[in-house]
């Protein structure tokens, strides 16, 4: 059981760095901010208490020096300077690693704690060796209470039946009140039961505390931060009324309680989040991967289903599929995660990055509430990182480079996020210098990758920054110019079945926009048919399905192109394309889809309907088979393949099997029909 506490403890605690660390640079850039002041010591003091609270005294007794240095800006003793923000971020890297050696991943250098304590002390004018030296975490004894008037506060702590089975001990709690002034208090046991009706692991006591300090009542509710969810506390300010009584002389009497709203928000934003429960990736990918079989077994009932005469059957069939697709809706959401933890991770990338090249750079972001599934974001760090590096080193320029130019020194790189159907676009853009176009063709002259007298447009100029090896750096650095980072964030994002696009205005800014599936697990398609081979197209990338007539062929004359209401539309015969030996039907089906490259059709001999994919990963020896993203079974137990559109059109465009769109002629008939 402690072990099961200790593990909760590391994971919250990882989650709160990530949230002093965001407070930290947020509060780099208003220094005078209060609030990021506010919250950067409660994350700290949450970290210092728990830590105490489930045994990792060396985390609680290092970061309870980084919460006094906090503590004393919160109070105005302090200044939240550039020097005391770099330290505290240092302090967090060593937070990390010692919570990494505690789980046995790492190991945490001492010197390093006593090396940032000294530099602490350094910045606070405190004694060194109360600094480095000082063991307790929560003194004993009263401190001298903090700057201002002292006041009473009357406090009342009801533990919930698993507050004690939490692992939370209020005596450290008591003990941490009394460092701030004077604490009575007093204990209600009328709850106790009978010693054989006790529960060992359940606390019965309550506790009414009157505090006198110079504390405020959100300072005092910082002490229950850890274990707000575990009790009922109030904070109530104790006021003396003072009475006039007819014969003039003023008297005292007794202590009314004026009540504190400073939890009020706290509590609201907990109702509005609901009761949580924490649950192990891994059980959540065996509850997918049930849900994905679930599905198989479910798209064969409704084929068994749709051959029996039996409306009974039918009925059953159909009331299988809509559960199965809320579960499954439900099941997914559950893997799903908001992408905000995600960019804010990368702020400290950037304030690190800016400190290195000497560069002054501001990251924000858009649309952090997109969700995306847990596996494709676990996936996303390496390249989002990779973009960031490359946009700080070839894109940002330097501040006097940028006032030159009329620009703010103070560069941007801003991140968004959008949903597209089943998809989640990612946007990664500067305000840099740009793309320089002919750089980039003379580098891939230079390295044979393209003719010296090939005609390029834009995009297939910007696609060979994507090549394996590639750069125009001409020097190496510790940041980029070994041409691996793009190279790292296709083959990354092709792994994610997802497309990459670049678009860029030399003196205005580069963008990279990542289009990734919104799962890796189970997708809506569409079940068509090439010969006696049947294949998935995903639903999220077709946009309508139209017929191709004999008589539409000869129109076209004979080009791989169809007039669909008034637009040239290019199209691959799948039969074709995938050398599949079939005979072609008189009605043939184009499926038109929408690719990176614009607008394609598929031919396919025909359209077998909607069909729920459980996504199957292909096994090594299909690694280099790049039009098909992955494998389903279908309700009769036989294996259709997943199609990557996006794929297909780049493999059809090198070999040349589409005509481009500027060579087609046009006739006016067929627009206006």
């Amino acid at each position: 059981m402690i072990d099961k506490f200790k593990q909760a403890f590391q994971e919250e605690a990882r989650e709160i760095l990530l949230e002093l660390e965001s407070a930290l640079l947020e509060l780099n850039e208003r220094q005078g901010d209060n609030e990021l002041v506010g919250r950067a010591f409660r994350a700290l003091h949450t970290i210092k208490g728990s830590g105490s609270m489930f045994g990792f005294d060396e985390i609680a007794s290092f970061t309870h020096h980084i919460e006094n240095a906090f503590d004393q800006v919160r109070n105005g003793r302090l200044r939240a300077t550039t020097d005391l923000i770099s330290l505290s971020l240092a302090a967090v890297d060593q937070i990390k690693a010692m919570l990494d050696q505690a789980s046995g991943r790492g190991t945490a250098d001492p010197s390093t704690s006593a090396q940032i304590l000294e530099k602490l002390h350094t910045l606070t004018g405190g004694s060194k060796s109360t600094q480095v030296k000082e063991a307790a975490v929560i003194p004993d004894a009263p401190t001298e209470p903090a700057a201002g008037s002292a006041r009473d506060w009357h406090l009342r702590l009801s533990p919930k039946p698993d507050m004690l089975r939490n692992g939370a001990n209020p005596l450290i709690l008591f003990r941490e009140l009394r460092g701030m002034g004077t604490l009575q208090i007093t204990a209600e046991t009328s709850a106790v039961p009978a010693l054989g009706e006790m529960d060992p692991q359940r606390c019965y006591i309550v506790w009414d505390m009157v505090l006198t300090g110079a504390v405020t009542a959100e300072g005092v509710r910082d002490v229950f931060i850890f274990v707000e969810d575990s009790c009922d506390l109030s904070v109530d300010a104790v006021v003396a009324q003072i009475a006039q009584p007819q014969g003039g002389e003023a008297s005292v009497s007794a202590p009314r309680v004026e009540r504190s709203s400073s939890g009020g928000r706290r509590a609201s934003d907990k109702e509005a989040q609901g009761p949580t429960i924490r649950v192990a990736a891994a059980k959540l990918d065996q509850l997918v991967d049930l849900m994905g079989q679930l599905v198989t077994v479910q798209v064969r009932l409704g084929e068994i289903a749709a051959r029996s005469e039996d409306r009974d059957i039918q009925s059953v069939a159909e009331e299988v599929g809509d559960l199965t697709a809320q579960l499954r809706e439900n099941s997914m959401s559950m893997r799903t995660q908001p992408l905000r933890s995600t960019f804010e991770r990368f702020k400290r990338l950037v304030f690190d990055l800016g400190r290195s090249l000497h560069k002054e750079v501001e990251l924000s972001y858009e649309g952090g509430d997109t969700e995306l599934d847990k596996t494709v974001i676990d996936q996303l760090n390496d390249p989002l990182m990779h973009l960031i590096r490359n946009s700080m080193d070839h894109g940002v320029e330097l501040p006097d480079v940028r006032r030159a130019a009329g620009k703010n020194p103070t560069a941007k790189i801003h991140f968004t996020a959008r949903h597209e159907g089943a998809q989640v676009l990612i946007r990664v853009a500067d305000d840099g210098k740009g793309i320089d176009r002919e750089a980039v063709r003379a580098r891939a002259v230079e390295r044979g990758l393209v003719a010296a007298d090939a005609r390029l447009s834009q995009a297939e100029i910007f696609s060979l920054i994507l090549a394996p090896g590639f750069s125009t750096a001409r020097e190496i650095t510790d940041v980029s110019g070994r041409g691996v980072g793009m190279d790292v964030v296709k083959r990354n994002v092709e792994a994610l079945r997802g497309s990459i696009e670049i678009d860029s205005q030399t003196g205005v800014g580069s963008s990279v926009t990542l289009r990734l599936p919104l799962t890796l697990a189970i997708i809506d398609g569409l079940l068509v048919r090439v010969g006696q081979t049947r294949f998935v197209m995903p639903l999220s990338d077709t946009v309508e399905c139209v017929e191709l007539t004999r008589q539409d062929i000869e129109n076209a004359g004979g080009k791989h192109v169809a007039y669909i209401r008034g637009e040239v539309i290019p199209y691959i015969r799948l039969s074709e394309h995938l050398q599949i030996r079939s005979e072609r039907p008189e009605r043939e089906q184009v499926m038109v889809a929408e690719t990176e490259h614009g607008r394609f059709g598929f031919v396919v001999d025909q359209v077998l309907g909607d069909h729920q994919t459980a996504i199957k990963n292909l096994g090594r020896l299909y690694r280099n088979v790049h039009v098909v993203s992955g494998a389903t079974i279908l309700g009769d137990g036989t294996v259709a393949l997943i199609l990557d559109l996006h794929r297909i059109v780049q493999a059809a465009i090198r070999t040349i099997d589409v005509v481009p769109r500027a060579h087609v002629h046009v006739p006016s008939e067929q627009l206006v029909a």
